[in-house]
């Protein structure tokens, strides 16, 4: 509990730091899912990072599926998933808080994030648009959905997997997963690995549209994400 108190207070101080950034406005904190600021938004909560990253939104699964984040200059990939016209899931390539470390120096990015701290604040952000709607049944329901603390992926193949968005557990509890992966650079593991998968920070990350559409009941839960050749990522 100490420990998750301490990670949520930095990433608060992250928030605030951000806000005055160039660049960025304070609210919301997280930019439109299509916008190519999403995943550098992503890339600088998740390492406690101010740089910005060079971001490519891709708009062919394979070609996502193929590229490689990089270090200097800072690279990152972002690709989109949609149910129709709605995007319901931002899919992030970031480099790792460590790997910036090692490369900008020590300043240069803080504590490692999971990829679960980006969809709470997708939650907490549905939370406040639907109040401002005046929806107060859709943001209570929201309140009662669960963001898991899913663990990260070791292996490329279990990261790229198909898996659920969402569920309903039995007790009519609603789930929401962020599927992910993290090469820490830090790790013993990266002497043997090849130098474009050093420090990787794969993230799958629910959108606030997906979030509010589970919450209305128009987008059911069970959804399957993949990450095949024919997969939609683009409005339809």
């Amino acid at each position: 509990m100490v420990l998750q108190l301490r990670q949520y207070s930095s990433l608060l101080l992250l928030m605030a730091a951000m806000a005055s950034t160039a660049g960025y406005s304070a609210q919301p904190l997280l930019p439109s899912p299509e916008s190519s600021e999403f995943c550098q938004r992503a890339q600088q909560l998740l390492a406690g990072t101010l740089l910005l990253s060079d971001n490519r939104v891709f708009t062919n699964m394979a070609e996502y599926r193929h590229s490689k984040p990089m270090i200097d200059p800072l690279k990152t990939y972002q690709v989109v998933a949609y149910q129709a016209t709605t995007p319901i899931l931002v899919s992030c390539k970031l480099k790792g808080a460590a790997h910036i470390r090692a490369a900008y120096g020590e300043s240069a990015a803080g504590k490692q994030q999971p990829c679960s701290s980006v969809t709470r604040i997708a939650r907490e952000q549905a939370i406040t648009e639907l109040q401002a709607e005046g929806n107060v049944t859709g943001a209570d329901a929201v309140r009662a959905m669960v963001v898991e603390n899913n663990e990260p992926a070791i292996t490329g193949y279990s990261y790229l997997a198909d898996y659920e968005l969402s569920y309903v557990d039995t007790n009519d509890v609603l789930h929401i997963n962020s599927n992910w992966k993290l090469n820490d650079y830090d790790s013993w593991l990266t002497w043997v690995l090849p130098e474009a998968l050093e420090g990787q920070n794969y993230c799958n990350i629910p959108t606030v549209e997906y979030i509010k559409g589970l919450a209305a009941g128009s987008i059911t839960s069970g959804t399957i994400i993949t990450t095949d050749d024919d997969a939609q990522v683009t409005p339809q």
